[in-house]
């Protein structure tokens, strides 16, 4: 069975408390149960990650091309959070590791800030989702399941 990587950036540890108006009340740990429940329909491991720190972001993404190399990964849902709007870094490892990337939003960042409507993620990524709630992580486990 192949894994299913979700990964979430900064200030995402704040979900429930953190702007419950744009991102809802639900916490990371309601998100990390819903991805379990996605992941088990879709066939699909889930490993489920959260770090404040883009290099460790960077980390994951390496380890995750090991994993793709292997053959045990399906693909990683990004949600890079504010590094999304500035993190060439992270752009650089999706490209240099070759993994199927969904890059996701809980929010829909082209009706917020204009700050918000670039994103160095998603030339790299194969999909993009974005104002669909924390249910946008489920369809984002469908998405990539359908990728296979």
């Amino acid at each position: 069975m192949k894994t299913a990587l979700i990964l979430n950036g900064p200030n995402l540890n704040l979900l429930g408390t953190r702007e419950p108006q744009v991102y809802g009340s639900q916490t990371l740990a309601d998100v990390e149960a819903l991805c379990e429940r996605a992941c088990q329909a879709n066939g699909f491991t889930l490993d489920f990650r959260q770090s404040n720190h883009e290099g460790t972001l960077v980390d994951w993404l390496h380890e995750a091309g090991r994993l793709h190399a292997q053959g045990k990964l399906a693909g990683v849902i990004l949600n890079a959070g504010a590094y999304t709007h500035t993190s060439v870094a992270l752009h650089d490892a999706i490209k240099g590791t070759g993994i199927t990337l969904i890059e996701l939003h809980i929010s829909n960042v082209h009706a917020r800030e204009a700050f918000r409507h670039h994103s160095y993620i998603s030339p790299a990524a194969k999909a993009v989702m974005a104002g669909f709630g924390v249910n946008g992580y489920a369809l984002a486990v469908a998405g990539l399941a359908g990728m296979q």
